[in-house]
C-alpha cells in the first residue's frame, strides 16, 4: 500500500536541483512518485515503505541525496543566511570581478555587452556555471554513468563519450540557434529586451546561489522540468553510445546559465558564431566536470561551501547588473556609467 511522506530540503537553488532530486529518488525501487517544490523547499515522496517510520525513511533518502549536496529533514528549519560568509565572499568577488574588468580593458573578454560578447567571456561564464548548483544535475549524470559503466570495468571510455557529445552538441545546436537568429532583425529595442532578460536571469541565479531570499526561488526563467527529467532518464539506457547522447541532451537541461548563453547565440545570426559561442561556454564547464568524472571532487563536500557559493552568487549578480546597465546605455535610455 502506497504511503505519502513530505520532507523539507536543504541545498536547493534552482530547477536543475528539482530535476536531480526527483530523478534520484524516483529510481529507488520502493518509490512510485516524487514531487518537489522549489518555492517551498519541500519534496513529497509516495511509495511502499512497509512498517518503516518517517525517521528511517528520511535516513534512507538522505543516503541517496547527500552525495549531491541535499539534505532532508522532517521539519522546516529556519533559514540560515550565513551573513558572516560575506566577510570573505564580498572582497573575493570584488577582486575577481576587478580582474575581469582588467581583462576586458585589455580586450581579452567582453563580459557585459550582449551585442559584442566574445569567446573569452563565454569560457569565463562557463567556468562560473560549472561550480554553481545549476551544473549539479550534469555532475549527477556524470557520477551515475561512472557507477553504471564501472561495473563492467569500463571507466574511461564512457566519460570521454559524454564530454565529446556535450562539446559537439553545444557547437552544432548553438549554430542552429544562430541561424534561427539570422531570420530576425533585432532592433535596438529588441537588443535592449534580450539584454535586460539575460541580466535579470543572472541576477536571480546569483540571489538563489547565495540563499538569502528563499522566496526568489519561485522566480525561474527556465525550460519546464519535463526537459530535465527526460534528459536524466537517458542515463538508464544501457548502450555503448548512451554517454554520448546524454552529453548531447545536456544542451536542454534547465540551467539558467546555459539558457542565457543560448540567448547570446541567438543574437549572433550566424551558424559559426553561435556554434563557437556555445562551444566555448561548454569548454569553460569542462575542467570541473572532468574533475567530477575522474575523481571524487565535490564542491558540496567542503567546509567553505557557504563562502564559495556566496562569492559565485555575487559575481553572477555583478555580471547581470552590468549587462542590464550596458543594455540601457546601448539603447540610449541612460548615460554611460562606466567607460568600458
Amino acid at each position: 500500500m502506497n504511503q505519502t511522506y513530505t520532507f523539507y530540503v536543504q541545498g536547493m537553488h534552482c530547477q536543475a536541483c528539482v530535476s536531480l532530486i526527483e530523478s534520484e529518488l524516483s529510481e529507488l525501487p520502493y518509490v512510485t512518485k516524487v514531487k518537489t517544490s522549489l518555492g517551498e523547499l519541500k519534496v513529497q515522496v509516495v511509495g511502499e515503505f512497509g512498517s518503516q517510520k518517517s525517521e528511517q525513511i528520511m535516513v534512507n533518502l538522505n543516503n541517496v541525496l547527500k552525495p549531491h549536496g541535499y539534505t532532508l529533514s522532517l521539519t522546516a528549519s529556519s533559514q540560515k543566511v550565513g551573513w558572516t560568509d560575506f566577510y570573505w565572499a564580498l572582497p573575493l568577488a570584488l577582486m575577481i570581478f576587478a580582474l575581469f574588468i582588467i581583462l576586458q580593458k585589455l580586450g581579452v573578454v567582453n563580459l557585459v555587452n550582449i551585442e559584442d560578447i566574445n569567446y573569452g567571456a563565454a569560457i569565463i561564464i562557463g567556468l562560473v556555471a560549472s561550480v554553481s548548483t545549476c551544473m549539479a544535475v550534469v555532475g549527477g549524470l556524470v557520477l551515475s554513468m561512472s557507477a553504471n559503466f564501472s561495473k563492467s570495468g569500463n571507466k574511461i571510455k564512457p566519460q570521454l563519450f559524454f564530454h565529446l557529445g556535450r562539446l559537439l552538441s553545444f557547437f552544432i545546436l548553438g549554430g542552429v540557434i544562430g541561424i534561427v537568429g539570422a531570420s530576425f532583425q533585432f532592433s535596438k529595442f529588441g537588443m535592449l529586451f534580450l539584454g535586460v532578460i539575460v541580466g535579470l536571469v543572472m541576477v536571480i541565479l546569483g540571489l538563489n546561489l547565495m540563499d538569502i531570499f528563499p522566496r526568489m526561488k519561485k522566480i525561474q526563467f527556465i525550460l519546464p522540468n519535463f526537459f530535465g527529467q527526460s534528459v536524466l532518464r537517458l542515463k538508464n539506457l544501457n548502450h555503448t553510445f548512451t554517454p554520448f547522447f546524454v552529453g548531447v541532451a545536456t544542451f536542454f537541461l534547465p540551467c539558467g546559465f546555459t539558457q542565457s548563453m543560448q540567448v547570446f547565440a541567438l543574437t549572433t545570426g550566424s551558424f559559426l558564431d553561435g556554434g563557437m559561442l556555445m562551444f566555448m561556454f561548454a569548454l569553460g564547464t569542462l575542467p570541473v566536470l572532468a574533475l567530477i568524472s575522474f575523481s571524487s571532487f565535490k564542491v558540496t563536500d567542503k567546509s567553505w561551501t557557504g563562502i564559495f557559493f556566496k562569492t559565485v552568487g555575487l559575481l553572477v549578480i555583478f555580471f547581470g547588473m552590468f549587462n542590464i546597465v550596458n543594455s540601457l546605455t546601448g539603447a540610449g535610455l541612460i548615460n554611460p556609467f562606466f567607460n568600458f
